[in-house]
């Protein structure tokens, strides 16, 4: 932690009241090393601030203090994030922030761990849904409305609808950093080199399937990139008038027959060799290293913030499309693309806030990011950004707009058990791509574990 000189000076001075003190209060330390641990005494927490912000310290004076901030993502947001927090360290020369970053999968296994050995760190990146549902459930994340009602955290150019999606049990758990979609990202050159046209607003599943299986035929190359089974199945699943989960979130709001049809599409391509093996999609699991980056399929399915990273690794420009018909707009929808939260035992909750104010408010921090966690949901910020887009981000926020004007509303309802269900789905999926089981076996084993689930979450 950096020191400031006349901090250095007093030292010595200092040292024996701060050995009492920690005597006194049971010697614990904050943990802040980048590495987790889940060694060390859970650190004494004050309230000496602002009326109503929470657990620990609202009121952080100038002293020097140590934040701890962890997200997931690709390289590309590692880089652009770590521009981020120096700029705000040299803003802010009281505030040293350590960085911990790591892949979307060994994230929550690192999350978990902190969880139960008491070491979160004080800013960390959340996920809508499940996750948030997860770990809401758990008490562990600061309620951040009194730091929007003070303007510690200044939302009042925000989304409304978008902000609403970070409250959970009734609190604001989490401070959306911006807007997101589903789409499909082509290479148009690509189609255009097997005869192949070009996705719009209204084409279908039927399409998309002819153009995998054309541009195989003609060229060699796979028709598509994998499909995330839990993502594009809800959106599947909305397309079709039903739900992931039930309203009340007591059960699934789908049928059996809607699930195995889709494995079974999915099946079908996979036969036709115009749908990769789920050998070489683990093979290409980073996003710098999908089939698109390397001129082998057409077609991805993703977030529509991933492709900021997804064309700087394929280093070509790539375009937009909705997920196929029909009635694309009853499955479309618009999402928080991510959080930040604030963990409810941190030390230093005021100066969290202010880091994720400048997050998601500065102009300079926004014109580094460009968009990579998604379209600002500050309106000044929009604006702002728009002469300076490059032509992928402009691409990004016209798509956004575009699909804000043809999309429904984002269902919110996920049972606690959520993260496990979406990992029994994708279980199932292999098993059904490894031919181990039927689409309707598959369909029917889904739903036994997802019951089991969520009756033992209402437990």
């Amino acid at each position: 932690m950096r020191r400031r000189s006349t901090l250095i000076t007093l030292a010595a001075a200092l040292m024996l009241t701060f050995t009492m003190s920690a005597c006194s209060n049971g010697g614990g330390n904050a943990g802040t090393n980048n590495t987790p641990t889940n060694e060390g005494a859970t650190p004494a927490v004050t309230n000496s601030g602002k009326e109503g912000a929470g657990e620990g310290s609202a009121g952080d004076s100038e002293e020097d203090i140590t934040l701890r901030l962890m997200w997931w993502g690709s390289q590309t947001r590692h880089d652009l994030t770590n521009e981020v927090v120096k700029l705000y360290e040299s803003k802010n020369p009281h505030v040293n922030i350590e960085t911990e970053f790591t892949s979307f999968d060994g994230y929550w296994e690192k999350l978990a761990a902190m969880v139960a050995g008491n070491n979160m760190p004080d800013v960390l990146q959340m996920n809508f849904g499940e996750y948030m549902t997860q770990y809401a459930s758990k008490d562990v994340l600061l309620d951040m409305k009194p730091f929007t009602e003070n303007g510690t955290i200044d939302v009042s150019k925000a989304n409304e609808g978008i902000m609403a999606s970070g409250i959970a049990n009734g609190q604001l758990l989490g401070i959306p950093l911006g807007m997101n979609a589903l789409t499909v990202i082509y290479d148009e050159q690509m189609l255009q080199d097997a005869g192949v046209a070009a996705p719009d607003m209204n084409w279908t599943w039927d399409d998309w399937k002819k153009a995998a299986e054309t541009v195989y035929a003609k060229t060699g190359n796979y028709g598509t990139q994998g499909l995330e089974i839990t993502n594009i199945f809800e959106y599947y699943a909305r397309q079709h008038g039903q739900k992931m989960y039930s309203e009340d979130g007591k059960g699934l709001g789908f049928d059996d027959k809607l699930l195995a049809e889709y494995l079974a599409m999915t099946l079908e391509q996979q036969e036709k060799k115009t749908y990769p093996s789920m050998d070489v999609i683990m093979q290409h699991e980073a996003i710098e290293d999908q089939l698109i980056v390397h001129g082998k399929a057409p077609f991805d399915f993703r977030w529509s913030n991933q492709v900021v990273a997804l064309t700087k690794a394929a280093n070509r420009t790539l375009k937009l499309a909705p997920l196929p018909g029909p009635d694309s707009s009853k499955g479309m929808y618009l999402k928080p693309s991510l959080f930040f939260s604030i963990s409810k035992k941190s030390k230093h909750q005021e100066e969290a806030a202010k880091f994720i104010d400048y997050f998601i408010n500065d102009v300079e921090a926004n014109k580094i990011m460009m968009g990579e966690r998604g379209v600002p949901i500050t309106s000044t910020i929009r604006e702002t950004l728009a002469a300076d887009l490059d032509e992928t981000n402009k691409m990004i926020f016209d798509y956004i707009d575009r699909i804000g004007e043809n999309s429904s509303p984002i269902d919110s309802v996920y049972p606690a058990g959520a993260s496990e269900i979406s990992k029994a789905m994708e279980e199932i999926h292999e098993q059904v791509m490894y031919k181990q089981l039927t689409p309707e076996e598959a369909a029917a084993e889904f739903r036994k574990r997802a019951e089991e689930i969520i009756a033992r979450g209402a437990e």
